[in-house]
């Protein structure tokens, strides 16, 4: 089967323009958004942070199961486990 389509093409001229000023009205809303919002954003900010820390932990030691590699490694310096 083979469907063609009268729309043009969509990596044209036009579909720049449209991504250009797609862009420039999410800059614009985001922009709003922020200084409108700054108060309660700055006011979960703690909380953020808060959380941010066991997953960065978690994510780093890949789940704790990151020093059980270095064991089967001879030439990795050893399983110990370093923070």
């Amino acid at each position: 089967m083979n469907h063609e389509h009268s729309g043009g093409n969509r990596n044209g001229r036009f579909g720049a323009v449209s991504r250009i000023a797609f862009f420039g009205f999410a800059a614009i809303a985001g922009y709003f958004l922020v200084t409108e919002h700054r108060a309660h954003l700055f006011g979960i900010l703690p909380f953020v942070l808060l959380a941010a820390c066991p997953l960065l932990h978690l994510f780093h030691h890949r789940g704790h199961g990151g020093g059980k590699d270095a064991d089967k490694d001879p030439g990795s310096g050893g399983g110990e486990h370093r923070h």
